[in-house]
């Protein structure tokens, strides 16, 4: 079983090449290997799986074991494992998951593949009334493969997430829970995102929900169908498409490291790989 650790702008997962492997229990995995003492640490597990209908399948686990739909920085992560790793050669393609086939086009620098723009489908959107904590909150919800509650704040940048993001995640108006996402919209072309994510709860970016949040601030009008959404962990880059109403957002997916021996869960070794090779073991 190959393990491996990637990011995309500090969005961080655990993948597994499953394309000839299977893990048994993921969600157990995902709960154990993304522990950040005792694990490799991660804010998830992504396993990349063969697929009869795209040129593979990504599934996508929690910290908590949860299973979700899609995940939007991890879906170019896994593009890019997919090219560097030769498992496609075309600078297209597609991936399996459980909202849908979704498209990528890569990023190429040097024959790597850097970062990738992702056909995230038509955003699905609807405006609610909250009461949260005796307060009425106007929120956006907007579906792109996963469920999430937008709310515009004064100042995104120093509004902490786990003060409301807990509590909106399980309120009774999202049966299966919801990511939660604070927004200040700066200009027509810029935002500024922070998150709590269902599961996961604070993490450094949410591709689906920058996807979200854009579309959100566009419908409202307080931004434009093409923006930079800024958020812990970088920038990403949201287009709402006139024509086809498809968002794609695009961002960068980067390697971090490959786990040679993870003994601990009964993996055993890895010694062909190039890092193993090039680190002269």
């Amino acid at each position: 079983m190959r393990l491996f650790k990637m990011h995309g702008i500090g969005n961080d997962y655990v993948y597994a090449d499953c394309m000839f492997d299977s893990i048994k229990n993921p969600s157990k995995f995902a709960i154990e290997v993304s522990d950040r003492h005792f694990g490799v640490g991660g804010d998830g597990l992504i396993m990349i799986c063969a697929s009869d209908k795209a040129d593979c399948r990504m599934r996508m686990f929690n910290q908590d074991g949860s299973e979700g739909k899609m995940c939007g920085n991890g879906i170019r992560c896994v593009g890019k494992y997919m090219y560097d790793n030769n498992y496609v050669q075309s600078p297209h393609v597609t991936i399996e998951t459980g909202s849908g086939i979704r498209e990528l086009d890569f990023v190429i620098d040097d024959g790597v593949c850097t970062g990738a723009t992702v056909d995230m489908g038509i955003p699905e959107i609807e405006e609610k009334t909250l009461t949260v904590n005796g307060r009425e909150m106007h929120a956006v919800c907007v579906d792109v493969g996963n469920p999430h509650c937008i709310l515009f704040v004064d100042d995104a940048e120093n509004t902490d997430p786990a003060v409301l993001g807990p509590i909106i995640e399980k309120m009774p108006e999202f049966p299966d829970r919801t990511n939660v996402e604070f927004v200040t919209v700066i200009n027509k072309h810029n935002m500024r995102m922070r998150v709590w994510e269902r599961g996961s709860g604070i993490t450094l970016a949410c591709g689906t929900g920058a996807s979200a949040s854009a579309a959100a601030a566009a419908y409202l009008g307080k931004c434009y169908r093409s923006v930079l959404v800024c958020l812990d962990g970088g920038y990403l880059h949201i287009r709402w498409d006139k024509t086809t109403n498809h968002l794609f957002m695009t961002g960068a997916a980067t390697f971090v490291f490959e786990v040679v021996n993870y003994d601990h869960f009964g993996l055993g070794e890895r010694r062909s790989s190039k890092l193993w090779r090039k680190a002269g073991r």
